[in-house]
Formats: C-alpha cells, structure tokens, sequence
C-alpha cells in the first residue's frame, strides 16, 4: 500500500497573526506544485482562523496543536474538538512530549482524545517518544508500547489507519541532535509493529512521522528510511524557506 507523504510544521507558541499570515504569503508559492505530498501547519490557537482564511483553497492543512477531550464543559482554558471543527481546522496535534512535560497530558487522557479529534472529523496526529535516559537505559520499547498502545486503546480496529504517529526522541526535540537514521527507523518501524499486533491491514495504512531536528540539510536521509512517512518539523517550519525545503526533499522522494 502506497502511504502519502505528510510534513507538518509544528510552529509551537511562536507568531503573532500579522506574522502567521506573512508566513503563509511566502509559503503558498513555494508548495503550489508539491504533488503527491501532504503538507500542514500546527498554529496556535490565537492564528487558526487566520491560517485556515489565509491557506483556504490552497494545498496546505490547518492543524491545532492540542484539544480537550470533552465537547463542552468546565474546563477554563481549554479548547473542544467542536471548536476546532467550526474554524475549519483539519486536524490537531496530540501529546506532544512538551504537552506531556510540562502540563501533565497522560496517556489515559490521550486515549479519549484521539477519538473525541476523528469524531469530530479531525485528524489527530498522536506524538510518542523516549527521554534521553529511557534510551540510555534500554527503555525505548517499552515507553513506545505503552504510548501507542493506551493512545489507540480506545479506537476500533477499523479507525487505527486513519491516526497520524509522530515518533519524537525528547532528546532530539529543539537540541539540535538528531536520531541516527538506523535509531529512527528502529523505533519507527517498532510502532508499525504495534500497530499490526491491533490490525496488520491499518499498519500499511498508517503514516508515521519523525520528529526531531529536522531539518533542510538531513530531511532527505530521513525521510528516505522505508517505515518514515514524513517529518513533524518544529523549529524549522517558522522559515518559509526552510520548511518548503523539507516539503521539497519529500515531494522528490515521492516523485
């Protein structure tokens, strides 16, 4: 089964409106002619509706970077998956490892929430990876195996292959350092396994992204491992040039 690429730019807290949408006037030309790639932007929710305005028609997606699970209640300060759905936004980033850190996003809670994102007819794009000292200690497998599996617990068999997977070394997200390509398509290669053990049909169907310093000068060599179906691209997706680039890299490797 032929997976499509997918490169998302994951612009974290950074850009202001004004700033959003000259971001989108420079990229638009640059991706206008990426055939056989899918490309999206994960904005703050201050920027989403400009985005979506900005990039409507276009090639490229609008994607938050987190959700509530619930479709309303007590929750101040956060946002619902019918929120999103009424801006337009076409999917949501899902327990990214800074989410995990520094706000205490569990895996039970991300076992509602992936869900509660395809309900609402968003694409949720699941993050998963290991510390620096689960690696050095051995544990990469088994921090993978509890992520993917309890993320997906709750989904049917069915619904597996429509999930996004960002695999994410935490100890290569804004450091500079980057997995090495035999590292990245170990654990890649690990989760389809995971996946297959549900469904060995939604494995094929499923793309799974690295994430990690990706950027211009290694996304080629990434992008090429057999399991790698795309990057989730962080500090080099606020440069227009830069991240077209990538989409550049995945758009030759497609072609």
């Amino acid at each position: 089964m032929s997976r499509t690429p997918f490169i998302a730019g994951n612009w974290k807290m950074n850009k202001t409106i004004a700033e959003a949408e000259a971001f989108i006037q420079a990229l638009l030309p640059r991706v206008s002619t990426a055939d056989g790639v899918d490309v999206a932007v994960c904005v703050p929710f201050t920027d989403l509706q400009a985005v979506v305005d900005s990039t409507r028609g276009s090639r490229v997606e609008v994607y938050a970077q987190n959700m509530h699970q619930a479709p309303t209640g007590a929750f101040t300060g956060e946002v619902s998956p019918p929120m999103l759905a009424e801006l337009d936004v076409h999917g949501v980033v899902l327990g990214h490892s800074e989410r995990r850190q520094f706000y205490n996003e569990t895996d039970r809670a991300l076992s509602e929430k992936v869900p509660a994102a395809l309900d609402a007819g968003l694409k949720p794009i699941l993050c998963v990876g290991e510390t620096e000292d689960e690696r050095e200690a051995g544990d990469t497998e088994r921090k993978l195996r509890h992520q993917v599996q309890e993320g997906l617990e709750k989904l049917d068999s069915p619904r597996l292959g429509d999930v996004v997977i960002a695999y994410e070394p935490i100890w290569a997200i804004g450091t500079g350092l980057v997995a090495t390509p035999e590292q990245a398509q170990d654990a890649i290669a690990f989760v389809r396994a995971l996946v297959a053990d549900r469904d060995r049909d939604q494995a094929e169907r499923t793309r799974i992204l690295y994430g990690g310093s990706v950027k211009p000068d290694n996304a080629a060599e990434l992008l090429a491992l057999p399991d790698v179906d795309g990057a989730l691209v962080g500090g080099a997706s606020l440069d227009a040039d830069s991240f077209a680039q990538i989409v550049d890299a995945a758009v030759a490797l497609a072609a």
